[in-house]
């Protein structure tokens, strides 16, 4: 198994394409093993000419895990952001971002082009603002700034999403995931049943830690609004974004872009909160193309 030492941690990863190509680094979301990033489209990646490197983050699939290391509730992280406190977390996404960072340095590489989805958008926007020289361009993908006033996720998207399953039996687990795909998946694209059941027993059987998410939770609630980070960054940045995300609603993503100087969005009809088969080739092309006209 591919590992690397990177900000004093383990780090699973694996690396497609040719070794001396531009570099694509994907970081993927909160709970997600680096596996959730499908294979076609990393394939689609490497047609379009680049080596595409992902990655587990820290506490999920088999990066290293932090055991007992206790994160505040859901209930106390809520109250203190409200009341202007800090809480004491874990980890924060900024030690993530440094993880992600470390993973290129460990590889020998000096710049890649960071993806993120989702909880992986928010690590690769503090990418982009603590490593301005290791970010060539940035896409951040149905992701957000942490503005309060933006609208919330659909109730039952984030009830699912928070909420551990019954049991850590395979079948109960596979339901368990195949419920929370379809609450936050693509309306315009839902995924055939038969596909979906064998990634998700996939992921099961790759790895199952229901502590991580608690701690990644709390590193989310904990980073507070981003918005001024935001505006720090300079690498050029592509926003993707659904139009029909029940988890991170697409005026997430509109802010995003507002705030970070000349970022450019694209929003898709019918997309969620997912990666779903039909759009790969299309979201290929776009990273594609932004990258290629970041490296110029």
């Amino acid at each position: 198994m591919p590992e690397v030492t990177a900000n004093g941690i383990t780090i699973h990863y694996d690396d497609h394409g040719p070794k001396d190509a531009e570099p694509i680094l994907l970081i993927m979301g909160f709970g997600a093993q680096m596996t959730l990033w499908p294979m076609e489209l990393v394939e689609a990646l490497t047609g379009h000419g680049f080596r595409v490197i992902r990655h587990d983050n820290r506490d999920v699939g088999l990066s290293q895990k932090f055991d007992g290391v206790k994160a505040p509730g859901l209930l106390k992280l809520t109250i203190l952001g409200k009341l202007g406190f800090t809480p004491k977390v874990p980890y924060t996404l900024a030690d993530m971002a440094d993880d992600s960072a470390g993973v290129l340095d460990a590889l020998g590489i000096g710049q890649a082009h960071v993806v993120g989805g989702s909880m992986g958008g928010m690590i690769a926007q503090h990418v982009a603002a603590r490593h301005p020289d290791k970010t060539k361009t940035l896409t951040s993908i149905f992701s957000t700034t942490g503005n309060p006033k933006l609208p919330p996720a659909k109730k039952e998207a984030i009830q699912t999403l928070i909420t551990r399953p019954k049991s850590l039996e395979e079948e109960v687990l596979v339901e368990h995931g195949i419920k929370l795909s379809r609450a936050i998946g693509s309306p315009g694209y839902p995924a055939e049943e038969e596909r979906l059941r064998e990634r998700v027993r996939e992921g099961v059987r790759r790895s199952v830690y229901p502590e991580g998410p608690t701690r990644h939770l709390s590193a989310i609630v904990a980073d507070g609004d981003r918005r001024e980070m935001l505006k720090s960054i300079t690498a050029p940045t592509l926003v993707l974004h659904g139009e029909d995300d029940p988890l991170v609603p697409v005026e997430g993503g509109r802010d995003t872009a507002a705030h970070i100087p000349g970022a450019k969005i694209k929003t898709i009809p019918g997309w969620g909160h997912d990666l779903p088969l039909e759009l790969v080739e299309d979201l290929a092309a776009e990273i594609a193309a932004h990258a290629k006209a970041g490296t110029g």
